[in-house]
């Protein structure tokens, strides 16, 4: 199976997650706040039906949001005018527009031959290609059920196919984390280990002045920092900081050279 096909089928499978999450709900439920400042359970349903209807090209709304206080950037504003615009309806009817974009949705992309993934497009990330933009849509997805999930207290999907892309597409910045952003010395190696669902041991060593991951390691390591995959996802995508999750990650070694890995974690716009 070509890779792009099996990233619509990661695809897939976490909006028909989504879609027997959502199908249980109360109208109450709907409407629970999420870690998304200023998002509810439905707001983040919205937000994917938004992204959808629009790459599907069935247009973006024409409603503008009066609440802006949340927005960092023009991709914010464009997703809060999507939100916003549904606020009025019903959980239950959200959903019903939900399943109805991602059947045209799926369609669409199972009947696009091969050149539709293979060109040049934008994507959040700049100029790369459609199957690279699918990948960056699963992990969106997957990321606002996560976050459905906590707010609900309803887990599950956490050590999909979906979950297991996401952490590998949020594991690519640590070299950045460790390197850049937390200042490790030169010639000083790190590790970090994912316990799970989801499990990564990652060592990264900083050479010429530049943080990479090597497959093993030449020299101890001066820290050592570890968490589950779902914490990790929650620091990465900024859903929480590193003391609100404090109680779930645990560094060895250089105590202050853990800390500031933790703090500087979340990659996310």
């Amino acid at each position: 199976m070509s890779d792009y096909k099996i990233t619509l089928a990661n695809l897939f499978d976490t909006l028909g997650s989504l879609h027997d999450l959502c199908a249980s709900l109360s109208e109450a439920q709907f409407e629970v706040q999420t870690q998304c400042p200023g998002w509810s359970v439905k707001d983040n349903l919205s937000h994917i039906i938004g992204t959808e209807k629009s790459m599907t090209g069935q247009g973006s709304t024409t409603h503008r949001a009066t609440s802006l206080e949340h927005v960092k950037n023009p991709i914010g504003e464009m997703n809060e005018h999507e939100v916003d615009s549904r606020r009025a309806m019903s959980g239950k009817d959200v959903l019903k527009e939900f399943d109805q974009a991602m059947a045209a949705r799926r369609a669409q992309l199972e009947s696009a031959p091969e050149e539709y993934f293979t060109k040049e497009t934008m994507t959040p990330m700049g100029k790369n290609t459609m199957a690279e933009f699918m990948h960056i849509r699963v992990m969106d997805c997957w990321v606002h059920e996560q976050d459905i999930r906590r707010a609900l207290n309803i887990p599950g999907s956490q050590d999909s196919a979906s979950a297991e892309l996401t952490v590998n597409r949020l594991c690519r910045t640590l070299p950045i984390v460790v390197g850049k952003r937390a200042a490790t010395p030169e010639g000083s190696s790190v590790v970090i280990h994912i316990t799970g669902p989801i499990v990564r041991d990652i060592s990264i060593t900083v050479i010429n002045g530049r943080a990479t991951v090597v497959e093993s390691l030449t020299n101890a390591p001066v820290m050592e920092l570890s968490f589950d995959s779902n914490t990790f996802v929650e620091l990465a995508t900024g859903r929480a900081t590193a003391q609100e999750v404090r109680s779930k990650w645990k560094v060895t070694g250089d105590i202050e050279l853990g800390e500031r890995t933790v703090g500087a974690i979340n990659m996310m716009i």
